[in-house]
């Protein structure tokens, strides 16, 4: 694979980087902010929550900035969105304006998810695409461990305040980032369709070792001359193949257990230090399975991986309810890291390449935006109502639900999710009508 392919899904990738530590951070520092300012159970799950609301919004909008200034800026714009924002929302004297920061952090991220994934898979063959592409869910997840073992050897830093240093690493990394997307180019594609530009696009196509003017012919010739409206009879199949991937992968209670895995981990009577140690073994599983769906996802394709990951959710899910519903609740962190095992290898490994490559190129980019806005009202949905059951309803209830869904999720896999895998993106559409 070209060198300069690498290098720039790495630059572009590490915008998970930031996703990952703005979206894990938190769990060392949502019962600190409920003890200092005295939350409800709802305002403390609005308040952790308010972080997804924003990301909901930013992954709806995403797709704006994204074909109208173009990908490589949108991802510079984000990174300086992150850097103010975590230092804000450290340095946030009350609830109030914790929140505000905290939403507006949650746009960066929203559009993050959209912008990130559809360059790289404007730029990579079709042949690595997969393994491009999951190179943005492999920092998400490096930065969710970075979160983890940092808000773990960060606790007294600063006595009561310790949270605000917790949250006010995220600053470093975002200008980083922001710096090394000076160094990408645009991709091909948006300034093929969007720009018009195709002297640049025929640079850009050289340097990543692919056919030049035939490729570009090709992309022209992918969009109709007319403007095409994403909610249309035409495209009402990868709609719905998006929207429910995206709705099964928070159903499966992930982002619950990533949010508040210090909180399912005290349930089952760990002690505050231990949860927040436990918290670094979920980031190093993670990694562990992230990587390993890295490998796996070109050599036996998407579905492969989400029947892995669907068989993993039900069994570790329904061993956690179990436990939950009897006394000795010692291996509830063990059946944690297969959950998030079974996470990492299927839809964590899957869902951003395939929300990435479902849509032809008239629409990629509001396409992906619709599947990421499903995932992260979803994923504010479940953050926002956890905090209340997880103190009102008992575990075996609440795991129990999120097992049952992934019976539902298996499903879905077998019976309508079509392997993309090989597929050129011009080729897509007609791809998923065959399925």
């Amino acid at each position: 694979m070209n060198k300069k392919l690498v290098l720039w899904s790495i630059t572009v990738g590490l915008g998970g980087l930031l996703f990952g530590l703005d979206v894990a951070v938190i769990s060392g520092a949502e019962q600190a902010i409920q003890k200092l300012w005295g939350l409800s159970d709802l305002m403390h799950g609005t308040a952790i929550a308010m972080a997804l609301y924003g990301t909901a919004v930013g992954a709806a909008l995403g797709n704006i900035p994204a074909n109208k200034i173009g990908r490589k800026k949108t991802l510079l714009w984000i990174g300086l969105l992150f850097f103010i924002t975590s230092l804000g929302a450290a340095l946030s004297p009350g609830v109030y304006l914790f929140m505000f920061f905290r939403f507006v952090g949650g746009l960066a991220i929203g559009a993050s998810s959209v912008v990130a994934p559809v360059y790289i898979s404007e730029i990579a063959p079709p042949q690595y695409r997969g393994r491009m592409v999951i190179s943005f869910q492999l920092n998400i997840v490096a930065g969710i461990l970075v979160a983890y073992l940092s808000n773990y050897l960060l606790q007294g830093f600063g006595g009561v305040d310790d949270w605000r240093w917790m949250l006010g690493v995220v600053a470093i990394p975002s200008l980083a980032f922001s710096a090394l997307m000076l160094f990408t180019p645009e991709t091909p594609r948006w300034l093929v369709l969007y720009k018009k530009d195709y002297a640049a696009a025929k640079q850009v196509l050289l340097l990543t070792g692919e056919a030049t003017d035939s490729m570009i012919d090709q992309i022209k010739n992918s969009v109709s001359s007319t403007k095409e409206a994403l909610f249309s009879k035409k495209f009402y199949k990868p709609l719905v193949l998006a929207f429910l991937i995206a709705f099964f992968n928070q159903l499966s209670g992930v982002n619950a257990i990533i949010y508040f895995a210090p909180k399912v981990f005290e349930m089952a009577g760990i002690q505050r230090s231990g949860a927040l140690l436990s918290t670094v073994g979920i980031g190093v599983v993670n990694l562990i399975f992230t990587i390993t769906g890295w490998y796996l996802i070109d050599r036996f394709g998407r579905r492969t991986l989400m029947y892995i990951g669907s068989f993993g959710y039900i069994l570790s899910l329904s061993l956690i309810a179990f436990s939950f519903n009897g006394t000795d609740h010692s291996m509830i962190v063990y059946y944690v890291f297969v959950f998030i095992a079974a996470h990492a290898i299927g839809q964590g490994a899957v869902i951003w390449v395939f929300l990435s490559e479902l849509f032809p190129n008239s629409v990629r980019a509001s396409g992906t935006s619709f599947g990421c806005l499903t995932h992260w009202a979803f994923a504010a949905l479940v953050a926002q109502v956890f905090p209340y059951f997880a103190a009102n309803v008992p575990g075996a209830y609440i795991f129990g639900f999120f097992a049952f869904m992934m019976v539902l999720q298996l499903l879905y896999v077998w019976k309508m999710m079509p392997e993309t895998k090989g597929v050129a993106l011009e080729d897509m559409e007609s791809n998923i009508v065959l399925h």
